[in-house]
């Protein structure tokens, strides 16, 4: 097993054909057959099957195909670490952002990233918090912002942010920052919810039954866009956090309230995978990050935040 045998089988699965895979690793298309049959008779297994729709990964081929990527990867994140480069951080760096933060952070990280840090490839996934774990724990990401988490014999977390909830309503609905909206009143409304299973739907269900409500639940999505698309179609209110919101709010497209009795908020925190060593390039797009998260909640783009931990206690 070597990595041209590796790249072929990965190109292979990706666009599920031969022909296509061997133009794009500029060889002939013999070349990549060959490596895949070597490949198949390394492991004793079928790794495709021919299909009249193209080559489909069997159950070991994805299994397969799924280790070589990362393995792929981790050669790829190696090479750009070691090249010389005197005094310069280099490397490849994949950071997971909450989707409902991507809007706020996405664009000024990659910005001082670049500034600071040109040696860095830097490689942005958004998601919910229960996706982005996930990708953590099997080394896709690098670094993540996640929420309600402590550390794990596999994470190690560090508080950067609380931010309220609010109820979230079409702009006729008149909703404001200064009037809070209790639980119990938000519920009795048709209700656009996150699917459950998501970091956020259990915080409102968490906090539907300390307010001893119902919910009337409309429709369920795992898209927060979607949510917001659903509320201005008058499909119902929605519970979102408030950097999810903030532009909607004050472009006038959507009105919002925070939620009251109970209180519902959420801890945003950076984590990292506990063992290993941290590379440079890692710690340098950490670092950048929580300085982006440290100028927006104070300049107030994050609304209703207040910095946590550590994060606090420096920026007193």
């Amino acid at each position: 097993m070597d990595v041209k045998q590796l790249k072929a089988l990965v190109t292979v699965a990706e666009v599920g054909s031969v022909t296509r895979a061997a133009e794009l690793l500029h060889l002939v298309q013999p070349a990549v057959t060959r490596q895949i049959r070597a490949l198949e008779e390394d492991l004793g297994v079928p790794l495709f099957e021919r299909t009249r729709q193209g080559m489909r990964p069997t159950e070991a081929g994805a299994i397969v195909a799924d280790r070589a990527r990362r393995a792929l990867n981790e050669l790829e994140r190696a090479r750009a670490e070691v090249r010389p480069a005197p005094g310069v951080v280099t490397g490849i760096v994949t950071v997971g952002l909450l989707e409902s933060t991507a809007e706020l952070l996405a664009e000024p990280l990659v910005t001082a990233v670049a500034r600071a840090h040109p040696g860095i490839e830097l490689r942005v996934m958004t998601a919910y918090s229960g996706h982005l774990r996930q990708w953590l724990d099997d080394g896709d990401l690098d670094l993540s912002l996640l929420y309600n988490l402590d550390s794990t014999p596999s994470l190690s977390t560090r508080p950067l942010v609380r931010e309220h909830l609010w109820v979230v309503a079409p702009a006729a609905a008149g909703l404001r920052a200064d009037r809070p909206v209790p639980f119990a009143e938000a519920a009795v409304r048709p209700l656009v919810m996150p699917a459950p299973g998501h970091a956020l739907r259990a915080l409102i269900d968490a906090a539907a039954a300390r307010a001893g409500a119902e919910l009337r639940v409309a429709v369920q999505t795992n898209s927060m866009p979607v949510q917001k698309r659903l509320v201005l179609a008058g499909h119902g209110w929605t519970v979102l956090p408030g950097v999810g919101i903030a532009e909607d709010v004050a472009a006038g497209r959507l009105s919002a309230a925070p939620l009251t009795e109970p209180d519902v908020w959420r801890s945003i925190v950076l984590a990292t995978p506990r063992p290993g060593r941290t590379p440079p390039a890692v710690e340098a797009v950490a670092g950048e990050l929580v300085s982006r998260i440290r100028v927006e909640v104070a300049g107030g783009h994050w609304l209703s935040a207040q910095l946590d931990g550590a994060d606090a206690a420096e920026a007193q």
